[in-house]
């Protein structure tokens, strides 16, 4: 059985050490702000960052480069190993159609090598829950197809929720009208966000108050994980400048279901454009998406 590695983008929001540690490969997603690109999240000061787009600035995003990812599957390919590609949801962004298309291109030129590109259907540590579990297969001595094989079965099981602390960020990004955003501003509404089937962020409904919000990420993991526990050896939370709410949420989280391990990490900026400081995402497995 050939070797293989684990390839994926910097939108699964993975921390730099546990990358580095595990040797994960990985290929950036880009974020422009003020006329500046940045790959990644290399280069920016979160707290810089932040404090520019609530003053207004207005960062877009960017799907990954076909050179690098040709650059990148080469160095595998040329020491003779196959390859597993974890791409960040077709439905937003263009990255996985790069993936496979440079996939399909450097198969003719290596037709000895598998080269698998996954389409997570998942965003930030959602698709790096499910980098995890691949890196963890591969420890365990799972093939290059099993892996994928668990992939593709499981990928859809991997629960998202999220809560925006100030609609404005939305209205900015065309996903709530200027009126929504100011009425729901003044009465202290918080919206909460689920990823559907489709791999997209969908709005399932209002709580008033940051703490609802936060308990309520908690009660839908509590809905969503019976029969699944075994599966959530790690549970991520993703947040844009707030880390002390995340820190709330993983400690209701360790309390309430015993989970040996939270990972807490921020949330990209190339896909947290958007949604602005004060984003907090809670995702982990579960019985599946609505």
């Amino acid at each position: 059985m050939r070797e293989y590695e684990i390839i994926t983008d910097t939108n699964s929001d993975l921390p730099k050490d546990y990358v580095i540690s595990r040797k994960i490969l990985e290929i950036p997603q880009y974020t422009t702000l003020d006329g500046v690109t940045y790959e990644g999240a290399e280069g920016i000061d979160p707290k810089e960052f932040y404090r520019k787009m609530r003053a207004g600035s207005v960062p877009q995003s960017q799907a990954i480069n076909p050179a690098v990812v040709e650059e990148t599957f080469r160095s595998v390919l040329d020491q003779g190993k196959d390859i597993l590609y974890i791409s960040f949801t077709s439905t937003l962004s263009s990255s996985y159609n790069v993936a496979s298309m440079t996939a399909k291109e450097l198969a003719e030129e290596y037709p000895e090598a598998k080269i698998c590109v996954v389409d997570s259907m998942n965003v930030s540590l959602s698709e790096g829950l499910l980098v995890n579990k691949a890196w963890n297969m591969r420890r365990e001595g799972k093939s290059l197809e099993e892996t994928v094989q668990w992939l593709e079965d499981n990928k859809m099981h991997v629960c998202v929720k999220f809560t925006v602390d100030d609609l404005h960020h939305l209205q900015r990004g065309g996903r709530v009208s200027k009126t929504t955003a100011v009425v729901g501003s003044i009465l202290n509404i918080k919206p909460m966000m689920i990823l559907d089937q489709e791999g997209k962020l969908k709005a399932v409904g209002t709580v008033r108050t940051r703490k609802k919000a936060l308990m309520a990420l908690v009660d839908y993991m509590g809905e969503k994980i019976p029969g699944w526990e075994k599966e959530n050896d790690l549970v991520a939370i993703v947040h844009r400048d707030c880390l002390e709410d995340a820190q709330f949420v993983a400690d209701q989280v360790k309390a309430r279901f015993q989970i040996p391990e939270v990972m807490i990490n921020d949330i990209n900026p190339s896909i947290g454009v958007h949604a602005g400081p004060g984003a907090l995402g809670l995702l982990f497995f579960g019985t599946g998406r609505e």
